[in-house]
């Protein structure tokens, strides 16, 4: 693919561009055992793609919680706040591929499933605000991934038309929405989702094993 066809890029945030997934689902656990409540095996499975709305709304139906949304909300808020801050890192050679598209004057934005609090803690801890001429999470719109809907919002909020985004995703969730928003996909790896590799693959454009195969790879 020609860089001069990309108008906008487009990152998913936890397993795309920041190594995050680890923690959630530690998190999972622990929130759940304070509850005497095991976690289930198919937890990540089935909550992939929603936004912290939609997946606090999940986790009070399944579990039956008596705690309210906003309480469910903000426990998760406090336990991932400092690993966010602390123990979260750049996925490999995201900094020099952000500073090539800001160099390359290319807008970029954040569609994120993920809450406001913890995408502001991480941003700010990691320095890469700045990059950013967006920032969304999926609670600002209708609905979460696979749903294109946080693809087009944070299309529109940079200027560009969908097709002439470039998206980066880490689950198939996400690349879903992606497509449905009619913009071309790169598949990144991840740990969290090997197991998920082959359909990975399948639904994606594009393969990348870390975002310096993404420079001289993908882009020409």
């Amino acid at each position: 693919m020609k860089l001069s066809e990309i108008k906008g890029v487009i990152f998913d945030l936890d397993g795309t561009l920041v190594d995050s997934m680890w923690m959630w689902k530690a998190i999972d656990i622990e929130y759940l055992g304070k509850r005497g409540l095991d976690c289930p095996e198919d937890l990540q499975k089935k909550i992939e793609g929603m936004s912290f709305s939609e997946t606090a709304v999940y986790f009070k139906e399944r579990f039956h919680l008596p705690d309210s949304l906003e309480e469910i909300k903000a426990e998760w808020t406090r336990m991932s706040l400092d690993k966010y801050e602390n123990q979260v890192p750049l996925k490999p050679g995201a900094g020099r591929f952000l500073r090539f598209l800001k160099d390359h004057n290319i807008p970029m934005g954040i569609a994120t499933s993920n809450g406001q609090a913890m995408v502001d803690g991480v941003l700010d801890a990691l320095k890469i605000r700045p990059f950013f001429d967006s920032v969304a999470t999926a609670c600002e719109v209708k609905a979460g991934k696979p749903a294109p809907d946080i693809y087009l919002y944070v299309a529109g909020k940079l200027g560009v038309k969908p097709e002439d985004c470039l998206a980066f995703e880490d689950v198939p969730a996400g690349i879903q929405a992606g497509k449905a928003a009619g913009m071309r996909v790169v598949a990144m790896a991840g740990e969290f989702s090997r197991a998920m590799e082959e359909e990975k693959r399948r639904l994606a454009d594009f393969w990348a094993d870390d975002f310096d195969q993404v420079i001289g790879g993908i882009l020409q």
